[in-house]
């Protein structure tokens, strides 16, 4: 009998015969009939994909669906900043300036050269990095910009050295991730290497045997950045915390400095655009944090064998943290290094699914709600952290470094139920990211962070703008006063100043001090090409009307597929762990 491809078991279709396919023979096979059309659109197969063509930070978002629409919309990213504009954290020198605030509405700002794909935006006090599809890693701003400025011939040794425009930062491995501090950087290489900067040209790697790669209890699986110190969570739910200010630190970052100083180690631009970063290694062993302490089953219908930290996220003097199977902690290191530290607290109205389900439906009566709630995600800044659950039904829960086991979460009624799987925290203004492809904004004005526009030229009592025309004809005059403080998530448009109105998709966001970051795809063709001319179809479209079933509530880009550079493969993700295809099967539903 002639041999059939379609007899070949799913999953080794899935792991070990699509991975070698170019994108475009991929979208042939899947035109082919209707089970290899589900199999070439298996979610998770372009979630591995889309993590090895453009190192893409699959794991900062909630997002379980759409891979290859984000997949299809790397082909050409665009990056926006907007905010407080001072200390050249925008990344153009010369930009203009509203009447009331900074550059309070989103502006796309170029990272590198022509051609660079931007996977990753991550925003620090008065600056923001960023890394592009091959992991290299940009930035722009004041790292610490607390002191003067640094004078124009001093180099990037200098924390107080300003990048006007991004620039690209030269390192020995490709960037995997990164987590922004006020005052700081720390990055996780694509060998598993941490660094971090407290100048632009100076990072140093962490070496320590509690870190050293060599087992999963010795493996970091996160890296984050608090308000004065780094933290690193492993494979197997350990955390190791550093205070790159501290006593027992700083003195050795100080001297090390002082001999690179005396050597002319200061870092300067020899390449247009280009930081030539003088590395160097620190040998230190960081706080290994207490284990977690007991902790009672949740009625999620999760079931581990152990509890362990599986996320953690920074705040000022805190770490919160998410367990595999829903247990919101909280750890306070207040006092820093030299601290009689004690156990994690449990936070049980952030994590028992009984007990948040009351909550959400106290303050939205009559919500829809699953009867088991799962936290899955938890983010944080400055004085604020969130912790959310995933899919259509899900929920937001936010919290101060004050919040005790005794204390409610806060619950904003429009932020439930609505696709959330990114929340993004500034000093007072927050941004929620929807897996339909909208920038929810709200708290303070600071300076234009919300993104909202211009609050003199928004009808007043519109979010955003002044409660009356008074007090925005008052601010038309004079500059000011900022407008009152936003309630109601708003969404961000990212069309200011076109010709017309444009739809576009933002996959990732970025927050901190008081300025905002995105990341987003066209949804329409350029209008600088001829309308008349044949939009370029994405070949395999069967059928033709469910081209983009993956995301059928957005209209997708027309542009051609183009590889990214297939250089990194971190995580392996086997059949059992797929939302796919069974035999002949449509895939699960959308979700995010």
């Amino acid at each position: 009998m002639p041999f059939r491809l379609a007899e070949i078991p799913v999953e080794v279709l899935l792991d070990n015969f699509l991975p070698l396919l170019a994108v475009p023979d991929l979208n042939n096979l899947g035109s082919t009939n209707r089970f290899f059309y589900d199999l070439c659109n298996d979610s998770t197969f372009w979630k591995r994909r889309i993590q090895e063509d453009f190192n893409f930070p699959c794991d900062d978002t909630a997002r379980s669906s759409g891979w290859k629409f984000i997949y299809r919309g790397l082909t050409n990213p665009h990056a926006y900043v907007w905010g407080e504009s001072s200390k050249g954290r925008l990344g153009m020198p010369n930009i203009g300036r509203a009447i009331v605030g900074d550059v309070p509405w989103p502006v796309q700002l170029q990272i590198g050269r022509p051609g660079v794909r931007i996977v990753n935006l991550s925003a620090a006090g008065m600056s923001f990095f960023a890394i592009d599809s091959a992991g290299n890693l940009y930035a722009w701003g004041m790292l610490n910009g607390l002191g003067f400025a640094a004078p124009y011939n001093d180099g990037y040794s200098a924390p107080e050295k300003v990048a006007l425009r991004p620039m690209r930062l030269q390192l020995p491995a490709p960037t995997h991730a990164i987590s922004c501090g006020r005052l700081h950087a720390t990055i996780l290489d694509e060998n598993m290497h941490i660094w971090t900067f407290l100048s632009f040209g100076r990072p140093f790697q962490l070496v320590t045997p509690f870190l050293d790669v060599g087992s999963p209890q010795t493996s970091p699986h996160q890296v984050v950045s608090g308000w004065d110190f780094s933290a690193t969570l492993t494979k197997t739910g350990g955390v190791y915390v550093w205070f790159p200010w501290g006593q027992q630190i700083s003195r050795e970052i100080d001297d090390h400095n002082d001999i690179m100083d005396r050597e002319g180690l200061r870092v300067i631009e020899m390449e247009e655009g280009v930081i030539p970063c003088a590395t160097w290694q620190l040998h230190y062993d960081p706080h290994r944090l207490p284990d977690l302490p007991s902790l009672p089953s949740l009625s999620c219908g999760s079931y581990a064998k152990d509890i362990r930290l599986v996320k953690i996220a920074a705040m000022e003097h805190h770490l919160v943290g998410l367990t595999n199977q829903g247990h919101v902690v909280k750890f306070c290191l207040h006092g820093g290094e030299l601290s009689r530290w004690t156990t994690w607290e449990y936070l049980p109205l952030f994590s028992d699914p009984d007990k948040i389900k009351e909550q959400v439906s106290s303050v939205v009566p009559g919500i829809q709600l699953p009867d088991s709630i799962l936290i899955t995600h938890i983010s944080a800044q400055f004085s604020t952290f969130v912790a959310y659950s995933t899919g259509s039904s899900s929920v937001v829960l936010m919290g101060t470094k004050e919040t005790d086991p005794h204390d409610r979460p806060q619950i904003i009624p429009s932020l439930q139920d609505r696709k959330v799987i990114s929340v993004v925290i500034g000093d007072y203004h927050y941004g929620a990211l929807t897996s339909t492809g909208k920038l929810l904004t709200w708290g303070g004005f600071s300076r234009g962070a919300l993104g909202l526009g211009d609050p003199t030229t928004i009808e007043a009592g519109k979010p955003g703008g002044y409660a009356d025309e008074m007090q925005r004809q008052t601010a038309l005059s004079h500059g000011g006063p900022f407008p009152p403080p936003v309630t109601e998530p708003t969404e961000v448009r990212f069309d200011h100043g076109e010709k017309r109105r444009r739809e576009r998709f933002c996959f990732a966001a970025t927050a901190a001090g008081w300025h905002m970051g995105a990341l987003v795809i066209d949804l329409e063709p350029d209008d600088n090409v001829d309308e008349n001319e044949e939009a370029v179809r994405m070949p395999g479209g069967f059928p033709p009307s469910q081209e983009t079933s993956d995301r059928s509530d957005v209209a997708a880009p027309r542009y051609p597929f183009i590889m990214g550079p297939s250089h990194m493969s971190i995580y392996r993700i086997g059949f059992a762990g797929r939302g796919g295809v069974r035999g002949s099967q449509p895939p699960r539903g959308r979700g995010g």
